[in-house]
């Protein structure tokens, strides 16, 4: 099978090679997924630069862990009703070497789940790492509905389906955002009220977009940058979820007004969800692609030949939206 893989850690454009390999085989419980796409998402260049330097200890690794294809061949216990299904696929590359950027995968037959009707190939690469993320953002905490929630980076790839989640579930959302391009993103996704996070002291317009009122949840995607900020926002009792802190990865907290604010903080990573939140979220994916209301944005798309380019774009940023490569 033609496919994608490095075997030392560096920048894309150094150490991505692609080639053939030896098709993989199906074992107890796998299903053999023909992939027509694959995503690319920050832990995907993370990892590929180092980020976990015994990845390479057994071999090379194939890199990515979403993508969308056609199941071809099934392993023992699972049932052949499945061949031929249209699925996509989510935690490929995690936990093992053998990702999505290939023309072929062997994967448990639950990290396969059905793709929902009227959902293409790219954007079914887009329904692992940033929908899941953002449905456990919304709804590990319990129900939203009569809530406030401000969501940073309302435009990104978790951001935007977060605000979808939360907005469809009842809640009033306030997202920041700071280009006319992103602030629309947001509203149509949803968002009642939108907030350039770039202002100085943009915490007090949250507060004002809330009738003066304090908040009740925070999905953040910039934690430690955005912090002290957020903290002028919150309720007592609040919640943080985050899912990224980039910008400053080793986060100083004040901790006794935290403390004092009896704060929850939620961190969040698909890979270390509870399963049945894992599942949840697959349920309610197909439910909203039914009802026609969730929206996805893919931004590029480029051919499996050019994948070092795809991981460029993640790092490089400066747009909304999904990587997606063709297998």
């Amino acid at each position: 099978m033609k496919a994608a893989w490095y075997e030392q850690f560096g920048s894309a454009a150094d150490v991505l090679t692609v080639g053939d390999l030896d098709d993989p085989q199906p074992g107890p419980g796998d299903v053999l997924v023909r992939m027509r796409t694959s995503a690319v998402n920050p832990s995907d260049v993370k990892k590929r630069a180092g980020s976990s330097p015994d990845l390479l200890d057994d071999g090379y690794v194939t890199p990515h862990s979403d993508g969308a294809g056609v199941i071809e061949a099934v392993g023992e216990g699972v049932s052949s009703d499945r061949m031929g299904d249209e699925v996509w696929i989510y935690q490929a590359q995690y936990g093992r070497r053998f990702g999505t950027a290939a023309e072929l995968v062997a994967i448990g037959d639950e990290r396969a789940p059905l793709l929902p009707d009227g959902v293409s190939h790219e954007e079914g690469a887009c329904l692992g790492i940033p929908a899941m993320t953002a449905h456990r953002c919304v709804f590990a905490d319990g129900p939203v509905e009569g809530q406030t929630l401000l969501i940073t980076g309302g435009a990104g790839r978790v951001g935007h389906y977060a605000i979808q989640w939360a907005h469809q579930a009842g809640a009033r959302v306030i997202a920041t955002s700071c280009s006319e391009e992103d602030d629309q993103a947001c509203v149509e996704a949803g968002a009642d009220a939108i907030v350039c996070h770039r202002e100085a002291d943009w915490s007090a317009k949250v507060l004002d977009a809330n009738d003066g009122q304090p908040i009740d949840r925070a999905i953040e995607v910039e934690f430690g940058a955005n912090l002290p900020e957020v903290l002028n926002v919150l309720r007592t009792g609040a919640t943080i979820a985050t899912y990224s802190s980039t910008q400053d990865p080793s986060p100083k907290i004040p901790f006794y007004r935290m403390m004092f604010m009896d704060l929850r903080i939620r961190l969040v990573i698909v890979y270390a969800m509870p399963e049945e939140a894992k599942q949840q979220a697959i349920v309610d994916i197909a439910e909203a692609s039914r009802a026609g209301w969730l929206q996805h944005r893919v931004a590029h798309v480029v051919d499996l030949d050019d994948i070092a380019k795809a991981h460029e774009l993640i790092e490089n940023g400066g747009f909304r939206g999904c990587v997606v490569v063709k297998s």
